[in-house]
């Protein structure tokens, strides 16, 4: 056989066998219930929503504070 060939066929089982145990870990998870993730998932949404509120106003805050201090140069 040609190295080339040994090397994909070496390649193929290492993938398959990485395949295999990934899924075999999958049986192991302890997937949340349907209410858990619908709640886990607002919170995350809500985080979400707040954080970008107070980003977005202290963005606007230090544009208007910037815009004030560079008024001061003309």
């Amino acid at each position: 056989m040609r190295p080339e060939g040994r090397f994909q066929e070496e390649t193929m089982k290492l993938l398959l066998q990485y395949i295999n145990e990934s899924l075999e870990e999958l049986h192991h998870v302890r997937w949340p219930t349907r209410q858990q993730a619908v709640r886990l998932s607002l919170v995350v949404l809500a985080f979400t929503a707040v954080s970008a509120a107070a980003f977005g106003f202290l963005d606007f805050f230090l544009s208007l504070a910037l815009k004030f201090l560079l008024s001061f140069t003309s």
